[in-house]
């Protein structure tokens, strides 16, 4: 195991003849001849030299003891994650006889020099997928409202009272990369384009020709969640990530046979069916791939008698103003959720397969077998990931031989399979069920062990021994949108791309790190049943620097505040958080890492919920008198930002357990991090914390504290999961600034939708 402990006593031979020589004049003051010729220097130096040889010997025993007490625990360090991500796959290559590709899993593919691999087959369609949304329009006039009213009334006879409800069909992922939430829709759905490549319609292929090559054909596609939620979920009786009870749901237009809408301007409504679509997890909290199986060539038609006023109106598919590409529509289809719930997404694209940064190693060739017990055998590249070893043992003059993998050699089969004594003389004796030929993998250094024979069979002595096995690099593996760029592996005119940043990855643990973990493992056992667990193993989560973590047994957030056994809230505060630094939430990338890693070692019953802090804001305006000799801007600044600390929501450095692991159980021994969760915030504490900042002769009575809206109090009260957040903040030399200097101006509008009908609106022209 690659743990290297600290030394007992580091000293010296200088060091120690140092210390001996200044303790001279404190216990002999009339020993004044430091001097090398005086025979008392002389003895000085003789103890140092032998005290120096024993704490050698005293540092070289203890750890020898401790790597080997750490062998016999099994405690191994944290090995390097590898980082996981989307990318998608496009066939380029332009044919007048296109063709769908099926590739394998375990393509490799390249962001630079950092190979990745993906998890699965993908299916890549000769087609071009684009995405579109309704769009609301809030801010429309009436009369251009009463203008689009009449127009649609003078077709189709609405009657004049039915709000319309505009909208503008925005492309989808936007340019800016920002998320939208369905309910800035106004159908609450997610429109499809499959188009026929622009290169193809050029060489003259019709939508007609591109429905017999895609139907019954399976459609993956990629959907990312958006990454700015700050809360997260591990709900009892299931995995994390694992399909939920709201799932997305595809529905393609469902065309009569005539190939129209119906005549009768009453009947002419857009129908829909839906197409089977099974998802590779819960594509509402964490990034995954949707497996859609299109219909047949007659199930991917369109309506070929909509008017021209009538395209994109209620739900009818989005209408697109170029008619190049509107010519080049296969088909349309519907993303929606299968609830009435609502979810905010980032990215949606086709032909989207998950990959896991890896690089392979094949047929690695290690020392020949021993015979000897306990044989242990180390691969080249580590951090060696978990499950990938394939190994090969060929004895001499026989068969090669697969040997698996195995948490625990103690529970493998005896080498030589004993007989049962227990049974009667004659009978059939029982194979065992446990395989002998197994090793356990050491992921982080890489290292292979063997049985002894009684407890997992032994390699034979000569054997050919070769491994096949993947390993990572780590945090090097998060890598930027758009850098996975390349791969040999797949055909000509083929790219590929990651059209989000990847994550997860993380390097090894420290062994500081790692010996912290020695004592509480042997509490905890890895498993998640006290507050005190939730705190370890949240904190020891790789790839995620977490500023503070509290946990809330028999809570949870959105059950009015009362107790709910079975249920764990954690509030999380990250390191560094950009979208908003002086109030850091945790964000979808970190929650995903925490969930992954706490998800496997709770309790099948619990239910986690990992929350941020519910940020409420406060206004502050202080008056102070500075004192003579002092610059009263140094001093105003110093009492802002004390200010600040005193009400911010952590320390601001990665929170890290004590090195003493009784100091976690002792009451009030943890210093103090960050705003108490439940404490309400006193505008006379505020003004004690500002007097207390050297340069201040005295407070002004009149500190103004005031809530988000405004009104001044002189108490706030913070309850469940709220922290106070500094919306404004200002400190002066005499009287506080008045509240709504300090605020500025502060106006806001609210929109309220009525029962509406979906129409379309014309961008108007510049003349």
């Amino acid at each position: 195991m690659p743990i290297a402990p600290s030394p007992i006593d580091n000293r010296k031979y200088d060091d120690l003849v140092a210390e001996s020589l200044a303790r001279i004049p404190v216990h002999t003051p009339e020993w004044t001849n430091f001097n090398r010729s005086d025979p008392g220097v002389t003895l000085v130096e003789v103890f140092a030299f032998l005290t120096e040889s024993l704490l050698y010997r005293a540092n070289q025993i203890p750890e020898r003891n401790r790597r080997k007490f750490l062998q016999l625990l099994r405690i191994p360090l944290h090995s390097a994650t590898a980082a996981q991500g989307l990318v998608t796959i496009t066939n380029a290559a332009p044919s007048t006889d296109p063709r769908a590709v099926v590739l394998n899993d375990g393509l490799e593919v390249r962001a630079g020099q950092v190979p990745f691999r993906t998890e699965r087959a993908v299916d890549v369609l000769p087609v071009e997928g684009r995405l579109y949304v309704k769009s609301k329009i809030t801010d429309a006039s009436a009369d251009v409202k009463k203008y689009y009213q009449q127009l649609y009334a003078s077709y189709r006879g609405t009657p004049a009272e039915l709000e319309p409800q505009l909208y503008q069909s925005s492309p989808f992922p936007t340019r800016e990369g920002v998320a939208f939430s369905l309910s800035d829709t106004v159908d609450r759905a997610v429109w499809l384009a499959l188009l026929v490549r622009d290169s193809d319609a050029r060489s003259g292929l019709t939508p007609d020709k591109l429905r017999t090559v895609i139907a019954n054909r399976t459609l993956t596609l990629g959907v990312v969640p958006s990454l700015a939620e700050s809360t997260a979920t591990l709900p009892s009786g299931r995995a994390f990530a694992s399909t939920g009870s709201v799932t997305l749901r595809v529905d393609a237009p469902n065309v009569p046979q005539s190939g129209g809408l119906p005549d009768d301007i009453a009947q002419r409504v857009a129908d829909y069916r839906p197409l089977a679509a099974r998802p590779d997890g819960d594509l509402l909290a964490v990034p995954g791939v949707l497996d859609v199986t299109l219909p047949d060539a007659s199930g991917l038609r369109l309506w070929n008698n909509i008017d021209p006023l009538e395209a994109g109106v209620n739900g009818l598919p989005p209408a697109i103003e170029d008619p190049a590409v509107d010519a080049r529509v296969i088909t349309w289809l519907r993303v929606t959720l299968s609830s009435e719930a609502t979810a905010s997404f980032l990215w949606m694209g086709i032909n989207a397969v998950p990959v896991t940064q890896r690089a392979r190693v094949t047929s690695e060739s290690l020392p020949d077998g021993s015979g000897e017990p306990d044989q242990v055998l180390r691969l080249a590249a580590a951090p060696v990931l978990p499950e990938s070893v394939e190994l090969t043992i060929t004895p001499v003059g026989g068969e090669a031989q697969q040997w698996t993998e195995t948490d625990d050699l103690l529970a493998a089969g005896a080498e030589v399979p004993v007989p049962d004594a227990r049974l009667a003389p004659g009978a059939i004796q029982p194979r065992s069920k446990q395989d002998s030929k197994v090793f356990t993998l050491d992921a982080e250094s890489g290292d292979l062990r063997f049985g002894d024979g009684t407890h997992g069979a032994r390699p034979p002595e000569g054997a050919t021994i070769r491994a096949t096995y993947d390993y990572a690099v780590g945090a090097q593996g998060n890598v930027g949108p758009a850098t996975i760029s390349s791969s040999p592996s797949l055909p000509e005119g083929f790219k590929v791309n990651n059209p989000i940043a990847t994550w997860g990855g993380a390097e090894a643990e420290s062994v500081s790190d790692g010996e912290k973990q020695v004592a509480r493992y042997l509490q905890h056992r890895d498993r998640l049943v006290t507050a005190t667990d939730f705190v370890t193993l949240t904190l020891r989560t790789p790839g995620v620097e977490i500023a503070r973590v509290e946990v809330l047994p028999n809570f949870k957030p959105d059950a009015g505040g009362g107790e709910m056994p079975g249920a764990v809230t954690l509030m999380l505060v990250p390191l560094d958080d950009p979208a908003q630094p002086d109030a850091p939430l945790p964000r979808q990338p970190f929650l995903d890492a925490v969930c992954r890693y706490l998800d496997p070692r709770r309790l099948v019953t619990t239910e986690v919920i990992l929350r941020g802090p519910a940020y409420t804001g406060i206004w502050i305006s202080v008056g102070i008198k500075v004192g003579a000799g002092f610059v009263d801007s140094a001093v105003t600044d110093a009492v802002k930002a004390e200010l600040v600390d005193f009400l911010a929501p952590s320390a601001g450095i990665v929170q890290s357990l004590p090195d003493v692991p009784l100091q976690l159980f002792a009451a009030g021994s943890a210093p103090d991090n960050g705003w108490k969760l439940g404490k309400s915030v006193i505008a006379l504490e505020l003004a004690a914390v500002a007097a207390r900042v050297k340069g201040v002769e005295f407070v002004q009575e009149n500190l103004i504290l005031a809530d988000e809206g405004g009104t001044i109090l002189p108490r706030i009260d913070m309850t469940g999961l709220q922290l106070p957040r500094v919306l404004g903040i200002r400190v002066v030399n005499g009287a506080p600034a008045s509240l709504d200097e300090l605020r500025g101006t502060n106006t806001g509008t609210t929109t309220v939708t009525p029962a509406f009908l979906q129409i379309p609106a014309i961008p108007e022209e510049c003349h």
